[in-house]
């Protein structure tokens, strides 16, 4: 629990454990709910016809809820926050403001810097009011202070924001998209020793190893 084999389970979560699903996976463990995974190799099984009707880009994390679909990361975290107020992972209404700035940063501004600079695309002086982050030194400085600034995003209190920031700073200081910083390695200490995040790495490391030696029989 929560992670359930129940075909009737209304709540179904499409991934795969080497894919941003991992991201999806952390959030739904902070919720508590149960739901049921559907686990999609790479290739054909991502862009057969019944998977495409649901996500159309043939990628996976894709969230069905109640029949309703849901894709892309911090749209997800933001969407089960909302939908399951009970797990507080989102701030009052009219205390949102930090909660939306940073979530949507890092899901605009901060993406596309870093994915710019691991294609090696050289933005120059002129292009950098264009691209909306204006460089990549600029976005991770932002980054640097923010997280730096308090405990968590929206202030002392943990919440979706900080599962989709939160994701960008560990994979980043993983796999060195991200300088190790101290307030980054800081940061995702805090937010890897949270039980959540260490339940949903294990159930994906698990799955991992399941497909691993699947291909090897």
């Amino acid at each position: 629990m929560p992670l359930v084999e129940d075909n009737q389970c209304d709540l179904v979560f499409y991934t795969n454990p080497w894919s941003r699903g991992q991201v999806v996976r952390w959030m739904l463990e902070e919720t508590g709910v149960a739901y049921r995974q559907v686990v999609l190799n790479y290739g054909e099984q991502m862009k057969t016809p019944a998977y495409l009707a649901i996500n159309p880009m043939g990628k996976v994390p894709t969230l069905v809820h109640e029949g309703k679909v849901v894709t892309e990361c911090p749209a997800i975290c933001a969407y089960l926050a909302d939908t399951f107020p009970e797990a507080a992972l989102a701030p009052p209404f009219y205390d949102r403001a930090a909660y939306y700035r940073w979530l949507f940063f890092a899901a605009g501004p901060l993406e596309a810097a870093i994915v710019n600079r691991l294609l090696k695309v050289e933005v120059n002086d002129e292009q950098q009011a264009m691209v909306g982050y204006g460089n990549y030194d600029k976005a991770v400085d932002v980054l640097a202070k923010v997280v730096s600034a308090s405990s968590y995003l929206a202030g002392n209190r943990f919440s979706a924001a900080d599962v989709y920031v939160g994701s960008h700073v560990i994979w980043g200081l993983q796999f060195n998209s991200l300088p190790k910083r101290p307030e980054f390695e800081d940061y995702a200490k805090r937010l890897m020793d949270r039980p959540a995040f260490i339940k949903a790495k294990a159930i994906d490391d698990a799955l991992g190893d399941t497909i691993k030696a699947a291909a090897q029989d």
